[in-house]
């Protein structure tokens, strides 16, 4: 079949409507802007420039949109069609890309897992969301082994061996069976409003929810990102925080990859990889929480590499300290920053804070992307003005459809007719949002109300100290106290004390934290957010 014979039903018009293929049908295919629309696209536009870069895997735009096709008629062949979902547990690769795509071509659905779950947790996902098959990479298989029959809604297991592992009893071979289909594209009316994933959220507060993302609102987001995070068909980006997170994949390379642009994925992340990594590939462009950034800054390996290709930078997930924005500008000559704000209800940016107000306006998430119009909401459902704190709300076409099976939840995020990310922020005079905190973590001290952000930012400042997070624990005087957990730099020294008095410096009382503890190392999921559900836990633990 000729390259142009898989885009024929594309053109078919009344030909087709004659040979009894309806009408409307017809029309949502002439119409249609869906995810799995984008690499074939980008295959007639940039066919032979590279798309992909994993190990030794080098995939270009036209290998890129082949490769999901074979994904899409695989996943037919084990009879997954539209609207059904399928679980991938697995670390970065390329698979990960041809997986989503490959389902959006058959309008099923890609239900991502992280991979620092137990089989209990991974499998409650997978039987939540209902997904009746599941790909798992060989290093993840021993995490699930003991827990396969608990995977009640799978019928198919497939295996991706990236190490050379045996693969277990009543698996298939994703790469050798990926290699024995056609690449033909499969015809399947797939809508605007279809889910195309179901990404679960963290589960701070209960069960972890599904937030169903539609191919319109994901499409939305990367219009977005394109926009604002100025993304161009010659950048080059280095993926290397993990995929199954909506930010690394939906902000980053899906969007980059729409744009024409080159994409190193690394397995895990890993500083010495993608301080030499930048150099080998010229990397123009990378994301990374602010914990990854500060061990960039103090690594080693970052003086014997050539590191001037770095131009465009993003961080997200936290704050990053001001300090730290000097330093990295000051290390990577012209470097441009972009802060990216958002949850994954919105697929997930919400704001971005763009390069020339990262010293301007510290602290803040920017403003609204170009399809976001954001708020702050009061509990009574009214808006405040500037300079009042309240919670943070939006409405997008970037928003979720709903938390999968939880109409409640759904309904009590949508409140007043907006999106509740559950934040609390305030906008300044110039438009500027600034994250005060989550609406759960306010730490309520004697009566006061301490925004954790504020203090972490102050002790930030302090040169022994490398990352700071600051928590509320329970007293029986003050109901909650100011606590922070601080992680010194290589060689330094701080006392309790000493952080303390620093402390009353730069704030006023109620505010300084009562208790310090130094740790070696603060507790992070694996796109480098400080856990404090976790710290708070541990702590707790350790005066009982």
């Amino acid at each position: 079949m000729d390259s142009e014979a898989r885009y024929r039903y594309a053109a078919a018009g009344s030909a087709a409507i004659l040979a009894g293929i309806p009408e409307v049908f017809m029309a949502n295919i002439m119409n249609r802007d869906t995810i799995g629309d984008i690499t074939r696209r980008a295959a007639r536009r940039y066919r032979d420039r590279k798309a992909i870069v994993f190990r030794d895997t080098v995939l270009t735009f036209g290998q890129l949109e082949e490769e999901a096709c074979r994904f899409a008629n695989l996943m037919r062949k084990y009879g997954i069609g539209k609207g059904d979902r399928v679980a991938i547990d697995a670390y970065n690769s390329h698979y990960y890309p041809i997986s989503f795509f490959g389902l959006a071509k058959i309008g099923a659905v890609q239900v991502p897992i992280n991979f620092m779950l137990n089989g209990e947790e991974i499998a409650y996902i997978v039987n939540h969301s209902g997904a009746k098959l599941i790909i798992v990479e060989d290093s993840l298989y021993p995490a699930i082994e003991q827990k396969r029959a608990q995977f009640t809604s799978v019928a198919h297991w497939g295996f991706i061996d990236l190490a050379g592992s045996a693969m277990p009893e009543g698996f298939f071979d994703l790469g050798k069976e990926l290699a024995a289909m056609p690449t033909e594209e499969p015809v399947e009316e797939v809508l605007a409003e279809d889910i195309v994933q179901i990404p679960y959220t963290s589960g701070t507060e209960s069960k972890p929810k599904g937030a169903m993302l539609s191919h319109r609102a994901l499409m939305s987001q990367y219009h977005s990102c394109i926009a604002d995070g100025e993304y161009r068909a010659d950048d080059i980006s280095l993926h290397a925080l993990p995929l199954f997170h909506c930010a690394q994949l939906h902000c980053f390379l899906v969007p980059l990859l729409y744009v024409g642009a080159e994409n190193v994925i690394h397995h895990k992340a890993d500083p010495a990889a993608m301080i030499a990594d930048i150099e080998r590939y010229g990397v123009t462009h990378m994301f990374s929480p602010p914990t990854v950034w500060i061990g960039i800054l103090n690594h080693p390996a970052l003086k014997k590499h050539d590191l001037k290709s770095l131009i465009k930078a993003a961080y997200g997930a936290s704050i990053m300290p001001v300090e730290i924005i000097r330093q990295l500008t000051e290390t990577f000559s012209g470097l441009r920053l972009w802060n990216y704000y958002g949850q994954t209800e919105m697929g997930p940016v919400a704001t971005i804070l763009k390069p020339e107000d990262q010293l301007r306006k510290p602290g803040s998430a920017g403003m609204p992307v170009l399809n976001v119009e954001t708020r702050l909401m009061d509990d009574d459902g009214g808006f405040v003005g500037p300079n009042e704190v309240a919670e943070i709300v939006h409405r997008s076409g970037q928003v979720m459809n709903g938390y999968l099976n939880d109409p409640e939840k759904t309904a009590e995020a949508f409140a007043h007719g907006w999106f509740h990310s559950g934040d609390l922020g305030r906008f300044d005079d110039d438009g500027f949002l600034y994250v005060v905190d989550r609406k759960k973590d306010m730490i309520k001290t004697g009566g006061e109300n301490v925004a954790s952000r504020e203090v972490e930012e102050a002790l930030y400042q302090h040169p022994a100290v490398e990352e700071v997070a600051v928590i509320g624990l329970p007293d029986p005087k003050w109901i909650e106290i100011v606590t922070a957990v601080v992680v010194l730099k290589k060689g330094a020294t701080l006392s309790e004390k000493e952080m303390i008095t620093y402390a009353k410096e730069h704030l006023a009382g109620f505010k300084c934290p009562k208790r310090v503890v130094i740790r070696e190392r603060l507790p992070k999921n694996p796109s480098g957010k400080i856990l404090k559900r976790e710290l708070k836990q541990q702590l707790k633990d350790e005066v009982n």
